[in-house]
Order: structure tokens, then C-alpha cells, then sequence
């Protein structure tokens, strides 16, 4: 069963937040634009990283 919290609440908005970093902030600077870049995509592929980690969570039960 896969965790709707993990994949929607967590990976969907980073990779948001990563692309629209890396596109549209990253253009805009001029000094640190590559740094800007490499964070954007970073943040994205942590974001694509938790989004497919969501999909294979199933809490297990625990025997006593």
C-alpha cells in the first residue's frame, strides 16, 4: 500500500520547487546562477527520490 503523505505531500512539492528553482530563479541571477541551478535540481531529483520511495512504503505489522 503506498503512502499518499510521502509521495503527494512531499515528493510532488519538492519537484515543483526544485523545477521552477532551476527555471525560472536560476535565469535571474547572474552571479550564482549555476549554484542556483545545481540546488533546483537537486531539491527535484530528492523530490522524485521520495515521490517513488512513497509509492513502495507499506507499514508491516509486528508480530509479538
Amino acid at each position: 500500500m503506498a503512502s499518499k503523505e510521502i509521495s503527494f505531500g512531499v515528493g510532488i512539492p519538492m519537484i515543483v520547487v526544485g523545477a521552477l528553482m532551476a527555471w525560472l530563479w536560476a535565469p535571474l541571477e547572474v552571479d550564482m546562477q549555476s549554484t542556483v541551478e545545481f540546488v533546483g535540481s537537486l531539491i527535484g531529483i530528492l523530490g522524485v527520490v521520495f515521490f517513488i520511495s512513497g509509492l513502495f512504503y507499506a507499514k508491516e505489522p509486528v508480530m509479538h
